[in-house]
């Protein structure tokens, strides 16, 4: 009967300490499960700014058009942003500066929100991890520097998972 009774002490003690250890350990799987999610609504159409003084102005193309660029940019975005650093609620907007090779050399982003200095910084790095080029923008024949504006709709859910 002692024996039993030693044996059940064991298994029960065993349990308790066992509890214990789980619950006061860094290592919880249950907290790296935390994730935001992120959802990119890309306004259409693309808005151009025209030169002045130009009479016939073509505005800058990407290879493949507008859808091709929305949903790569899309596509960049979600394997690029840091979406669990920041969250994003509401419309953003980005201008981006072509020039007369059809590189972008400037994007900037609008409104100016607590911590939107992390969020624009990475938006600059998926848009320049864009390799294709775009066909410049042309004032009377001649290619020139232009601008387009992006318009985003952001909207970012916590989960845990």
């Amino acid at each position: 009967m002692k024996a039993f009774t030693l044996f059940l002490a064991l298994l029960i003690g065993n349990f308790a300490w066992a509890q214990q250890d789980v619950e006061e350990r860094d290592d919880n799987p249950i907290a790296e499960l935390n994730k935001n999610l992120l959802k990119i609504d890309i306004k259409e159409p693309l808005l151009q700014v025209a030169v002045k003084g130009c009479t016939d102005f073509k505005p800058a193309a990407f290879e493949g058009g507008v859808a091709v660029y929305k949903e790569t940019l899309k596509k960049f975005m979600y394997d690029y942003l840091n979406s669990d650093f920041y969250v994003l609620n509401g419309d953003f907007t980005f201008t981006l500066t072509v020039d007369e090779t059809g590189k972008v050399t400037q994007i900037e982003g609008t409104p100016k929100v607590a911590n939107s200095t992390y969020f624009f910084d990475d938006m600059k790095y998926v848009v320049r991890r864009i390799k294709k080029n775009w066909v410049p923008a042309s004032c009377d024949g001649k290619p020139v520097t232009s601008q387009i504006k992006l318009k985003m709709n952001f909207s970012s859910i916590a989960t845990d998972l």
